[in-house]
């Protein structure tokens, strides 16, 4: 037997008025999802623990089977994994996104989702004037980047607001705070001379885009320890492919193979074909593998409608459509949290799921949305037990 999980990101959401009240994901024209949820059992999923920050490190964490709070490790510890990043036991990895401010607001969490070439022009500047000793800057993808301070464990204990939680609002209440934060306000406030003359921030200000105004870390983490591999918990082999720093990260702590398939990206221009093509071939010598697609959750971040159906229906065409034939494979596609549009950030309330092949019963669904999964009754609290029943025997 074989597994195949598909992670819609952010694809769940709330009814909006412009759609009918609708959500997206109920607007969105989703055929092989709709032919799953006839055949399958579709129910709902509490990925995110109560008081749980409601981030896709919780809520993927639930899907890979793990428990978010026993097995929780610290976002920025996941992505400076993702990138090899090694972490001495006094240093603390954050998050940083380059982001633009104006007039002491979040014009832009993303720096107007900023090109991976120019970011990390931009962070090489941040660290040849701020690096060494304390700080390490790290380049990532796009706008999403790593900080390490070394010699701070008093960073966990401060308070974070992520950015993207904040778009179009005042900063001046949300910037860190708490024990330890006095060191992250002096690095900011340092920052955002540099980047007043890094000639690509200039660059962006002079074509008209967003420039990098300032940098945000956020979601601290330290080295992990103790989490138990994939294989040597389920007894299976896995392989995810994902165009996050995120998902790679939670993949290279939990053992699980990394799939390198060309056009796997973050956003629309995201291979989609490719990339399901890509993980199907991985089927042949892996038991489980994790398709992760990000598209939905940037367009709920963006408060695009458009573009959050149409990720959606992509999943759906090129992704799902392609496992549906699958012999001897079991299915389970899912949604990691609800990014609202009205919002523009993540909530921490139950996800649909799917589950379809071999030895699994039809529960009444005739749809994958979020109020068919409700009206089916079926819970899973804690989510990660979705795991359990797509490996059950």
């Amino acid at each position: 037997m074989k597994h195949c999980i598909v992670i819609l990101d952010g694809a769940s959401g709330w009814p909006l008025k412009s759609l009918g009240g609708r959500t997206t994901l109920q607007a969105a024209s989703t055929p092989h999802l709709d032919a799953l949820a006839r055949e399958g059992t579709v129910g709902l999923a509490r990925t995110v623990p109560p008081g749980v920050e409601p981030s896709s490190a919780a809520a993927c964490t639930s899907i890979l089977g793990y428990d978010p709070v026993a097995d929780a490790v610290g976002r920025g510890a996941i992505e400076a994994a993702s990138m090899g990043i090694h972490l001495a036991d006094d240093e603390i990895a954050l998050r940083m996104n380059l982001v633009h401010i104006e007039n002491g607001t979040m014009a832009s969490y993303s720096c107007g989702h900023i090109d991976t070439d120019e970011a990390r022009e931009i962070v090489g500047d941040l660290s040849q004037a701020l690096g060494g000793g304390v700080f390490r800057f790290h380049p990532g993808v796009a706008y999403r980047h790593i900080l390490v301070v070394g010699g701070h464990p008093e960073l966990l204990r401060s308070r974070y607001t992520p950015p993207h939680d904040i778009s179009g609002k005042p900063i001046a209440a949300h910037l860190p705070s708490g024990q330890g934060s006095e060191i992250l306000a002096g690095l900011m406030g340092r920052a955002h001379e540099v980047l007043a003359a890094s000639p690509a921030s200039r660059r962006r200000r002079a074509s008209g885009a967003a420039p990098a105004t300032d940098i945000w870390p956020f979601w601290p983490g330290t080295a992990p320890k103790g989490i138990v591999p994939f294989a040597d918990r389920r007894g299976m082999k896995a392989a995810l492919t994902s165009g996050v720093d995120l998902l790679n990260g939670l993949a290279t702590l939990t053992g699980i193979d990394r799939l390198d398939i060309k056009g796997v990206t973050d956003g629309p221009d995201n291979d989609y074909a490719g990339q399901a093509k890509g993980a199907v071939a991985a089927l042949k010598d892996h038991d489980v593998v994790v398709i992760h697609v990000e598209t939905p959750d940037e367009a709920g971040h963006a408060g695009d409608i458009a573009g959050k159906i149409a990720g959606i229906e992509a999943i759906d065409r090129e992704v799902v459509g392609r496992l549906r034939g699958l012999k001897d494979t079991r299915v389970l596609c899912m949604p990691d949290h609800p990014t609202p549009i009205e919002l523009l950030t993540h909530v921490g309330e139950p996800v649909p799921f799917v589950l379809h092949g071999p030895g699994i019963r039809h529960n009444g669904a005739s749809s994958f949305d979020e109020s068919a999964a409700l009206a089916t009754g079926l819970m899973a609290d804690p989510g990660y037990q979705v795991m359990d029943s797509l490996l059950a025997v």
